[in-house]
């Protein structure tokens, strides 16, 4: 369900404005996070000396990537094109306030695992957590002064994060809007680039291109 429409402290127009460069920087922080940490990886290798248990954990990953995309696309579902007109709480937005957040994190774990490395892949995880936890504060903030009482009661009610499955409600219809979806998808297919990128690497480091500097479990 939907808590409704509200007196807005600035016009829709403007909402919708602020909201685009939150959306800004969290592309711009997921690309950073993951630019640097896959330029470290070019030194970078599993110590896993078990071909199958490497390969577990690349598969692991894809399906992480895969399950971070069709998330995001979950979410934007419920949201998209809304977040400035109204408090969203159905859906995935009514387990974890920032589901978005969530399975981009989740997707970002999944290039992590393309590395055959748990740790590399709990870096990728928990490095894109902390780093969206600052977009997240500065959104909130916002959102709480754009709609007061009920938003501090939907902070209240649903977690920031981590999802409460036991919460979970949606909606008897949605009003799909086709270009998002589209826009979402094509978004989070980068994450799939890490695929053929991290092979690359270690084939270099197989042929002796690369140096590896670091094993890491």
């Amino acid at each position: 369900m939907f808590f409704g429409r509200f007196s807005p402290m600035d016009d829709p127009a403007s909402s919708r404005v602020v909201l685009q460069k939150f959306q800004r920087l969290r592309r711009l922080v997921l690309a950073s996070i993951l630019g640097a940490v896959i330029l470290a990886l070019l030194f970078v290798r599993s110590r896993w000396q078990s071909e199958a248990i490497h390969e577990t954990i690349e598969i692991l990953g894809l399906a992480c990537i895969a399950a971070g995309i069709l998330g995001r696309l979950w979410c934007t579902l419920y949201i998209g094109g809304r977040k400035a007109d109204e408090i969203v709480d159905g859906g995935p937005y009514s387990i974890t306030r920032n589901p978005l957040y969530l399975f981009s994190t989740l997707a970002a774990a999944g290039v992590g695992a393309q590395t055959g490395s748990l740790l590399v892949t709990a870096f990728f995880a928990i490095g894109s957590a902390l780093a969206f936890h600052v977009v997240i504060a500065r959104e909130e903030q916002y959102l709480a002064e754009r709609f007061g009482d009920p938003y501090a009661a939907y902070m209240a009610r649903v977690p920031r994060f981590l999802p409460r499955p036991s919460l979970f409600q949606t909606d008897d219809v949605l009003t799909v809007r086709p270009a998002r979806l589209y826009r979402t998808f094509a978004d989070g297919l980068v994450f799939f680039l890490a695929m053929p990128l991290l092979e690359t690497v270690e084939y270099l480091q197989d042929s002796g291109v690369l140096p590896v500097i670091l094993h890491l479990y």
